[in-house]
């Protein structure tokens, strides 16, 4: 039995995807995801640090305001706003917070100390800031204002 010319004709159209289109889609998104993660993970790192850059200013901050009110700097994070009065982590859970007691009561230091470990760890382990607004960090100087 013959099939008509026209039949025929349809059926070529509503054949599928073939296995080499499929094939040519996974590999594109397969070079996007190499190139992709490596961006992410680099975004992620910098928010992280950026979330214990913010802490740090938080507390010189409101150390000012603290010494306006009762002419010395305080160690307790509570007296600062911070929930807890030693060690603060940062929401993300990346960075632990503390203030370290100056040689009089008119200084601070104010440290963001790395908690995880991986490839950021060897970039800013530490941030800290001080009672005269100097900011340092460790192993990489450049921290404070690095973009990446």
């Amino acid at each position: 039995m013959k099939m008509p010319a026209r039949r025929l004709s349809m059926r070529k159209y509503v054949a599928g995807v073939t296995l080499m289109e499929l094939m040519i889609v996974v590999v594109i998104v397969g070079i996007l995801a190499v190139v992709g993660y490596p961006n992410y993970r680099d975004f992620a790192a910098r928010a992280k640090r950026t979330e214990a850059k913010a802490a740090l200013l938080q507390i010189a901050t409101n150390q000012e305001r603290f010494y306006l009110n009762n002419n010395t700097y305080t160690n307790d994070l509570t007296n600062l706003g911070f929930p807890v009065a030693g060690t603060y982590t940062t929401d993300s859970g990346s960075y632990d917070v503390s203030i370290v007691a100056g040689a009089n009561a008119n200084s601070y230091t104010a440290i963001a100390s790395f908690r995880l470990g991986g490839a950021e760890a060897g970039k800013c382990l530490t941030f800290t800031i001080d009672g005269a607004g100097a900011r340092t960090s460790a192993p990489l100087a450049d921290c404070w204002t690095r973009s990446r």
